[in-house]
């Protein structure tokens, strides 16, 4: 069985919803700084473009929306994982701006929730099929997480 946050290792010791909070207007900064016409171009043959990683970015938000308010309505439920290839199939025509106007809706909305749902949700437990039990808390903690390791990439790229 694999952790179950992969991701846990790019949380800096900011509170969560601080990470959660900045995540958009990071995005926008680095897409400002990568610009709209190098935002569909890939920096490597079989890599995502920024514009699909901002995809990527609110397909994620998307699911763990639901994933977070499953959680909430259920007793100890198992979530779905998802082949994140397979849907970035579809992201070819989506503009970064688009992408970001999603995540951002998204991210306002899921924020409104995970602020009611906390402290008192955060024992709360899920399963996740391929890494294990885990807890409302470890699914808030894997989308900061998630937010640093793709917020990284978009760095590297609007640093290039």
């Amino acid at each position: 069985m694999s952790e179950l946050n992969p991701y846990a290792r790019f949380l800096d010791g900011r509170p969560l919803e601080t990470i959660l909070a900045l995540t958009a207007s990071e995005i926008a900064t680095y897409l400002g700084a990568i610009g709209t016409e190098k935002s569909g171009i890939p920096s490597a043959p079989g890599k995502w473009s920024p514009a699909e990683i901002i995809c990527h970015l609110a397909d994620c938000e998307l699911e763990f929306a639901a994933r977070l308010r499953q959680t909430l309505a259920e007793d100890a439920p198992t979530i779905q994982p998802f082949d994140q290839d397979k849907w970035a199939a579809t992201y070819p025509g989506i503009s970064a701006e688009q992408a970001l106007a999603a995540f951002s809706a998204f991210r306002t909305w899921n924020l409104l929730l995970i602020g009611r749902a906390l402290p008192a949700a955060a024992t709360r437990p899920v399963t996740h099929p391929e890494r294990g039990t885990m807890t409302f808390l470890t699914l808030v903690e894997t989308l900061a997480g998630h937010d640093l390791n793709h917020l990284g990439q978009l760095a590297k790229l609007a640093a290039a």
